[in-house]
């Protein structure tokens, strides 16, 4: 029942629209207007004003025509750099290229063509439904910023999908970590580095020694940490009096991402203290964990739906963070859906038309079958 012209189209007319985090006001505008002309004006939340950007959160309420429980579809309007004047080709081997200057979006351009699609194609064929809403976050890719400044209370559903994920259509998160961002700051003492160096406290030197002893990289098959800003210093011909630090800790366990952080955090300030230096430490909770089991009532309907159309499925684990983690922090079971797309965030990023497809048809299959429960 999918239009694959259509969608093919759509995808690549919206990939063209400007929407890199902070700056999603064309695009915003784009739905906004699509939806008008089918009768449905969407709400729009005071995100952008929050987060210093041209849009907010849009969220677009669909009535529906069973008495079933509402569905809750998600994916975000902002793509990463370069992401400015997209020109996306289609290849003879039906693969969506960009010209190979910029990124082409589909992170998360191919999640939002999967919704418009479906939603088309039900009011096209006149389909069943339950009630339906499809909300379209800002700033994903600044740290899940949006979807952290959208009110939940405003939402009917008690379950969703958010098409975010890599993998082939099918694919199925149902276990992500939850991450702390964590700032170190080592505090020494400046002298002239020729006359007197022993004189002064290198903040520089005491971070090394720091990070020598401290976990870094896989910790265990849950649970990762990295370093990854280091800055610091005023001159090369001074011993340097301050240094920063900026990394992360992540685990599919609470209680182990609380254990990590407690280890590196006293790790560290146990080096500086004893090597004579002073330190602080923030720690800030990015986004909780996502567990949710393969009987769960979110997961048995995408298993269902995908059945339906005869699409292989895959119940996986992540490493990263989406949309779906803010999502089930506020008490909605969400699973995250692979959408097939590729190179993400690189110039090389494409997708097959062939996933646009089955992306469409199962979220198609999602509400029909969810209509039918």
């Amino acid at each position: 029942m999918i239009n694959r012209q259509r969608l093919v189209d759509s995808f690549i007319k919206m990939t063209e629209v400007d929407s890199i985090s902070g700056k999603e006001g064309k695009f915003r505008d784009y739905l906004k207007a699509w939806f008008a002309t089918r009768g449905l004006l969407g709400e729009e939340d005071d995100a952008g004003e929050i987060l210093q950007g041209e849009s907010g959160n849009l969220l677009f309420r669909i009535p529906g025509t069973v008495a079933a429980s509402p569905i809750l579809l998600a994916a975000h309007m902002d793509t990463v750099v370069p992401g400015m004047g997209i020109k996306a080709l289609l290849g003879p081997d039906d693969v969506i290229r960009s010209d190979g200057n910029t990124i082409l979006g589909s992170d998360d351009k191919a999640g939002i063509a999967a919704i418009l699609e479906a939603y088309e194609t039900i009011m096209e064929k006149n389909l069943e439904h339950p009630p339906l809403e499809l909300l379209f976050t800002v700033s994903e890719e600044q740290g899940l910023l949006g979807a952290k400044n959208f009110d939940y209370s405003c939402i009917k559903a008690r379950m969703g999908y958010v098409l975010d994920s890599g993998g082939a259509p099918g694919t199925i998160v149902i276990k992500s970590p939850c991450q702390n961002e964590i700032e170190y700051r080592v505090f020494g003492r400046a002298a002239h580095a020729g006359i007197n160096p022993e004189d002064g406290i290198n903040s520089i030197a005491l971070m090394a020694k720091a990070l020598a002893v401290m976990p870094c990289g896989r910790v265990d098959a849950e649970t990762t940490c990295n370093f990854g800003i280091i800055e610091g210093g005023i001159a090369r011909n001074i011993v340097a009096p301050n240094c920063r630090l900026k990394g992360e800790a992540r685990s599919l366990s609470r209680q182990k991402l609380d254990q990590l952080t407690a280890q590196l955090c006293a790790v560290f300030e146990r080096e500086i203290v004893e090597n004579g230096g002073k330190c602080e430490i923030d720690v800030k909770f990015l986004y909780p964990e996502i567990s949710l089991e393969p009987d769960a009532e979110v997961i048995t309907l995408v298993l269902r739906a995908a059945a339906k159309i005869s699409l292989p499925t895959e119940l996986i684990s992540t490493g990263g963070g989406s949309d779906a983690s803010i999502i089930n922090g506020n008490n909605i079971p969400c699973a995250n859906l692979g959408i097939g797309m590729n190179a993400v965030h690189t110039t090389q990023e494409h997708i097959r038309v062939e996933d646009l497809v089955n992306n469409a048809r199962l979220v198609l299959s999602i509400i029909t079958e969810a209509a039918r429960s």
